[in-house]
């Protein structure tokens, strides 16, 4: 099933797809620019992977390590279905990441790979916008790379695990102004969604309503203010995000 999160009316409301925009729980039908949507679910904590397509790594001359490159975003970086990330005016280089996110959906501590797919409760797409001029090095992506506010965007559908078929096999892709100009597949990833919750269960526990952003592949180009990405993955929909500028935000 496909449900999402959006403020309505005054309220916010559990909604779901419909031919003619979005349904909400109380069976009312809206377009889908008549709501703010929201993140589907309420997140915890939220855990990137850096560099986990090897094309991707390639394409920004990175050398793979033997552990995964893991970090933290904090809450006040996720944006919903439709909203807009800001480009401060200062930046050369701001790009798309289109991530397929994978949603903790019970307590997960010293998992052993070979049942780390009964902790996975679904899906959602993602789209994590980075700043290289802001990026210390590879190995420490520094806070205002990763966690600026408005920075995550994820949506619009949180898609249960049992209705995608194969998780291995997914293709995503990202478009910049109707121009298609990433591509990738979930089976190129360098480390694997078993993989990634053994090893983060092995030091810390996961919680449900966590959430593992598990990396992009490669072409990702310059956004400027102005630009729709519209972000897209096999059974999980179509995640659209807008891009303004400082002005946009009333900044200087």
């Amino acid at each position: 099933m496909m449900r999402g999160r959006v403020a309505y009316a005054g309220a916010i409301h559990e909604a779901y797809p419909d031919a003619d925009g979005v349904r909400l729980a109380d069976g009312r039908v809206r377009r889908e620019d008549e709501v703010v949507w929201l993140a589907p679910i309420e997140v915890g904590t939220i855990f990137a992977l850096g560099l986990n397509y090897a094309e991707h790594a390639k394409e920004l001359q990175f050398n793979k390590q033997e552990e995964p490159l893991v970090f933290l975003k904090g809450p006040g970086t996720v944006v919903g279905h439709r909203g807009v990330t800001r480009r401060p005016a200062d930046v050369t280089f701001m790009h798309y990441e289109c991530e397929l996110a994978v949603v903790i959906g019970q307590t997960a501590k010293n998992v052993k790979r070979e049942n780390a797919m009964q902790y996975v409760a679904g899906y959602m797409i993602a789209n994590d916008y980075a700043i290289r001029d802001y990026l210390e090095n590879y190995y420490r992506p520094n806070l205002r790379v990763k966690n600026r506010d408005g920075g995550t965007v994820l949506g619009p559908w949180f898609v249960d695990a049992a209705d995608i078929e194969d998780v291995t096999q997914l293709e995503l892709r990202t478009f910049v102004n109707g121009m298609r100009q990433q591509h990738g597949n979930t089976r190129d990833l360098v480390t694997d969604i078993p993989a990634l919750i053994e090893y983060l269960s092995s030091f810390m526990t996961l919680a449900p309503g966590d959430v593992i952003l598990t990396g992009t592949p490669e072409g990702v180009v310059n956004v400027n203010a102005g630009d729709e990405v519209i972000c897209e993955i096999d059974g999980l929909g179509r995640l659209v995000n807008t891009i303004a500028s400082d002005a946009d935000f009333k900044r200087a």
